[in-house]
């Protein structure tokens, strides 16, 4: 069994017993529920803005710790002072070392879009995702089918989130794509194998259709790559690691932004 499919039969039974925790019912309650969602392409196509998608990610599968004591609080705000245009937060526990609670804390910080980013399989996540004060959710092609994604994207339009496609080549791309998405994302890393390579974005950026943003996702740590990236239509650019490797992530996006405006 590869990586990701075991990600996935372990997202499953977290999925059922926080069914049975949290009902559904209750998630409809949270504060966060009835908020306007804060809309990721608006934020991503802001002049005053990076592009750049920040993430908070305290372990990885391939990395191990990466950051393990990051404080959400100050990272996050610190990265939208930085001239981020979103967050990513990272809600899977078991493998990357996050928590719902860490959307939370992102979402009660800062009023900008924030993305759940985590494995999502079932309509429960994507009502989750709204009651931790999520703006759009992470839809992935390689463990999802045409039909899975639309009824999950579906929803999740339904109230009021975007929704982000993760694919990773061609097949993917034309094998997923659909209205109820809003963002494709090409992801440089090879999530069964974890290498990453950011020729992916430039070899699929002409097979994504005009009508959705482009987002180039992992293995980005040099500014003058977003500038070739822009070149081929990527208006986001989701960067974890090269930021979360340092004592101060914020600090280290704040220097990495500085370059690009």
């Amino acid at each position: 069994m590869d990586i990701l499919s075991e990600i996935i039969e372990t997202k499953r039974k977290e999925v059922a017993t926080s069914k049975e925790l949290y009902p559904v019912k209750l998630l409809e309650n949270s504060t966060f529920y009835e908020a306007k969602s804060v809309s990721f392409k608006k934020y991503l196509r802001r002049e005053d803005k990076s592009g750049i998608i920040a993430e908070i990610k305290r372990k990885s599968p391939s990395k191990g710790v990466i950051n393990g004591h990051v404080s959400v609080e100050r990272t996050s705000i610190g990265y939208m002072q930085a001239g981020a245009s979103g967050l990513s937060i990272l809600t899977d526990q078991t493998y990357f070392g996050g928590s719902a609670e860490d959307l939370k804390v992102a979402r009660s910080y800062n009023y900008c879009p924030i993305l759940r980013k985590d494995f999502v399989i079932d309509e429960y996540q994507v009502v989750e995702a709204k009651s931790l004060g999520a703006d759009a959710i992470l839809l992935i092609a390689a463990v999802l089918n045409k039909a899975e994604i639309e009824k999950l994207g579906s929803l999740a339009q339904s109230l009021g989130m975007e929704v982000l496609l993760e694919v990773h080549n061609k097949l993917e791309l034309e094998q997923s794509i659909t209205d109820k998405v809003d963002l494709i994302g090409v992801n440089n890393r090879n999530l069964k194998t974890f290498e990453t390579d950011v020729k992916t974005s430039f070899d699929l950026a002409e097979s994504i259709p005009s009508q959705f943003l482009k987002v180039s996702e992992s293995g980005i740590a040099d500014p003058e790559v977003i500038k070739k990236l822009k070149k081929h239509g990527f208006e986001g650019f989701l960067i974890g690691e090269t930021f979360m490797k340092s004592g101060r992530p914020e600090k280290a996006a704040k220097e990495f932004i500085k370059q690009l405006l």
